[in-house]
């Protein structure tokens, strides 16, 4: 399993063209060769391709919006194959699908159209979760639903495990309920204030299980493991993914994890 830094944790440092070479030459020496594409800013495909190439950096893994995915495909596909990046994620469903069950089977299936479009191409649709794909209809999760409507073949997940335990769910479970169909996982830490508030952490510095939860990736056979913080509070990002990274090596004690800079 290869580590990756999400660049949404940056992505008040990826505005411009400029911000986004500095950012990315920050992320290599930290330690990180691979990134997930997210929040950036405005940048030609062939200028980021050329920046990432420049740093030594591989595309692991995007986000892409819905509407893109639904009203501009050919643009989308012809990038991925530019990046050498076979994994494209999408970070949530729209609103309106969200609030019953008819809208998860509507959406599954729109999604695995778009699916099959990507796998035609050589490459692989990613579904991204947040908590609310926890909520209940007749007594099935949203989760259950997009995975028993969506087509095995066309959609892939990227489970993300801090929002699945914010929702109520086992990360461990789900990881493991999701074998042949996630190569992509989000990995991020919980903690909670004395006040009861839950916050984002860098990994290792929570409350989350991640010996189970690495074991149970390398289980499946993740692929990529991108680390993302969706705050990071008193603390820089870029220091935020220093401190995940180095923990991420002490727990993988160099045997689940490709961590090599």
């Amino acid at each position: 399993m290869k580590i990756a830094a999400q660049l949404y944790t940056l992505r008040d440092f990826l505005k411009t063209p400029g911000d986004i070479a500095e950012t990315l030459r920050k992320v290599r020496e930290i330690g990180y060769s691979a990134v997930q594409v997210s929040g950036l800013g405005p940048i030609g495909a062939q200028e980021l391709k050329d920046v990432v190439d420049r740093e030594g950096l591989t595309i692991c893994a995007t986000h892409i919006s819905y509407a893109d995915l639904t009203g501009d495909l050919d643009a989308v596909i012809e990038k991925h194959i530019l990046w050498g990046c076979k994994y494209v994620g999408l970070g949530a469903m729209p609103v309106d699908y969200r609030t019953s069950a008819d809208g998860y089977i509507r959406f599954a299936n729109e999604a695995s159209e778009i699916g099959r479009k990507l796998k035609k191409a050589g490459l692989q649709f990613i579904y991204h979760n947040h908590n609310f794909e926890y909520a209940k209809f007749d007594g099935k999760t949203g989760m259950d639903i997009l995975l028993q409507e969506s087509d095995p073949e066309a959609i892939g997940f990227e489970l993300d495990i801090y929002w699945a335990q914010a929702g109520g769910a086992d990360p461990v479970e789900w990881i493991h309920k999701l074998r042949g169909r996630m190569q992509v996982v989000h990995l991020k830490d919980m903690t909670v204030t004395a006040d009861r508030e839950q916050r984002f952490a860098e990994i290792g510095e929570g409350n989350m299980n991640f010996s189970r939860i690495l074991q149970a990736c390398e289980d499946i056979g993740v692929e990529w493991a991108p680390v993302e913080q969706d705050q990071c509070y008193d603390r820089n990002p870029f220091e935020s993914l220093q401190i995940s990274l180095n923990n991420l090596k002490k727990l993988g004690a160099g045997t689940l994890l490709d961590v090599s800079g």
